[in-house]
């Protein structure tokens, strides 16, 4: 252990622990898999790929599909192994590290891989955002990277185009880079896109893992300012993305179809769950705008426990603050989600999940 930093001796792992049940619903993962004709297509160009050559050094080809569908300039695109890994570049980057308290749990956990100093803003008892006093630190204590996930995780809260520009103007204000990671905006209201191409400083994460169902396969990106996406590939390593899962990216951008109506059958689902819960005796769900929702319980353990005793894995997010009681569970199919209702409800009638 001498051989490494001090500072990592310390490091907790990251914070995910494997289970299984027959009902997987605790990693926000597409519950449906690709159609079998384009998964078809995939394999045939997947076998016609020699293995023993490198992949593009720059995932050039994707980064130009992604531009395109996207409408972005292709020199403002920065590809790699998963959203993750780029914004685990950025905080080990970074001078400082402004986040929510809580948020998605990597932004925090790869700054201080880093060494990298992270300050946490809370946010209200409703998962309000504190405007004013993020405001206000973005001004007086940068420079840095301000990680905003938007919708937010582990809440599923969204904050609007208004609310997101006046941050984004006070990270200008402040010298901060804004990192909107949107790796569930297709299943909001909106987006920032429009307000990024006019915010040099602003960077939009995006992924192929939730909504376009390939998290098997590892892919992410950032759209930027070109100036900006530069500095930010100097992070990263040459040849970093597989040919597989180029071509898996690249061929599901020429067929969004399915995508769209994967993502229409799980926001209708995510309505359905979520006014079904609204009638539990004891559990109380957060509206949401993910994938996902955050579901607060007299005692998470209790309730991770006794719906895994049914067959239904869920993510206890309990140990942040603010998220005291809380589980996640990822919207699935219908016949997931009624299973893990069923549970639910029986869990309500249950006393060690009662609130008295």
């Amino acid at each position: 252990m001498k051989a490494f930093k001090p500072h990592v001796a310390a490091l907790p792992s990251y914070p995910y622990a494997h289970h299984q049940a027959p009902i997987k619903l605790d990693q926000n993962e597409n519950p449906y898999d690709l159609p079998e004709p384009l998964k078809a297509e995939i394999v045939r160009a997947i076998e016609a790929t020699p293995f023993n050559r490198y992949p593009e050094m720059d995932a050039e080809g994707l980064a130009k599909a992604i531009a395109e569908f996207e409408g972005w300039p292709v020199e403002g695109v920065a590809v790699a192994p998963g959203s993750n890994v780029l914004l685990t570049a950025l905080a080990q980057a970074a001078t400082r590290v402004l986040d929510l308290v809580p948020s998605f749990s990597l932004y925090k956990w790869a700054a201080e891989i880093a060494g990298t100093p992270w300050e946490g803003i809370a946010l209200g008892p409703e998962f309000e955002l504190p405007a004013t006093e993020l405001e206000a630190k973005l001004e007086d204590a940068g420079p840095g990277v301000f990680f905003f996930p938007n919708p937010h995780a582990p809440t599923g809260r969204f904050w609007g185009p208004e609310i997101t520009a006046s941050l984004a103007a006070a990270a200008e204000r402040g010298g901060w880079v804004m990192v909107v990671d949107e790796a569930y905006y297709q299943f909001a209201p909106a987006d920032f896109k429009k307000e990024a191409r006019e915010r040099p400083h602003v960077v939009l994460s995006r992924t192929f893992s939730k909504a376009w169902g390939l998290a098997g396969l590892r892919v992410g990106y950032f759209l930027g300012d070109p100036a900006l996406i530069r500095e930010v590939k100097k992070l990263l390593p040459p040849f970093r993305v597989a040919s597989p899962s180029l071509i898996a990216a690249k061929l599901a951008l020429e067929h969004p179809g399915y995508m769209t109506e994967a993502v229409e059958k799980i926001r209708r689902e995510r309505e359905r769950v979520y006014l079904e819960l609204v009638g539990h005796p004891n559990w109380k769900p957060f509206k949401s705008h993910a994938n996902f929702l955050c579901i607060r319980t007299p005692d998470a353990e209790a309730a991770f426990k006794g719906l895994l005793a049914r067959g239904v894995l869920v993510r206890r997010i309990d140990s942040q603050p603010g998220l005291e009681g809380c589980i996640r569970v990822t919207i699935g199919t219908p016949v997931e989600n009624d299973a893990f209702l069923k549970a639910a409800f029986e869990l309500g009638g249950s006393d060690a999940t009662r609130a008295d």
